[in-house]
């Protein structure tokens, strides 16, 4: 009568469907030492339960963590390499002493303009032909999708 009842607590338990009591009682079952040899295999599950119930935690866990006086110091020390970069980079340009862009001839700026201004204009035109199929686009959705 026992093993049946064993047996059927042990359909309920891989169900999920014990009780803390009907558990404590397979738990109690499987410790002991008349276990139905078909059985055994569930000895070490339940004997796990056990032994892993009586484990403590012991290590120590620090309360408080250096992480961010890390992020603190990693802050410092980015903005440190970035004015180092900025200032390096400032000297570069003083050094070099060249000026770019001037021309003593009115004539010869008047056309190096020209040629500066016709390479913008070709380049915005072909942005605003590209804007076009973007145009074309939003009209039809809008006319597909009339709210």
């Amino acid at each position: 009568m026992e093993l049946d009842r064993i047996e059927i607590l042990l359909e309920k338990y891989f169900d999920a469907e014990t009780t803390i009591a009907e558990e404590n009682e397979l738990k109690i079952y499987f410790s002991s030492s008349d276990v139905a040899q078909h059985l055994e295999h569930y000895r070490g599950m339940f004997g796990y339960f056990s032994a892993a119930k009586e484990q403590q935690f012991e290590q120590e866990l620090p309360l408080k963590t250096t992480a961010r006086k890390k992020v603190a110091w990693l802050s410092i020390a980015a903005t440190i390499v970035i004015l180092l970069g900025m200032f390096t980079f400032y000297n570069q340009n003083i050094s070099q002493n060249q000026d770019l862009g001037t021309y003593d001839d009115p004539e010869k700026a008047f056309q190096e303009t020209q040629k500066a201004l016709n390479l913008l204009s070709k380049n915005v035109n072909v942005g605003v032909e590209g804007m076009q199929y973007v145009q074309e686009y939003q009209q039809s959705t809008e006319l597909i999708f009339k709210n």
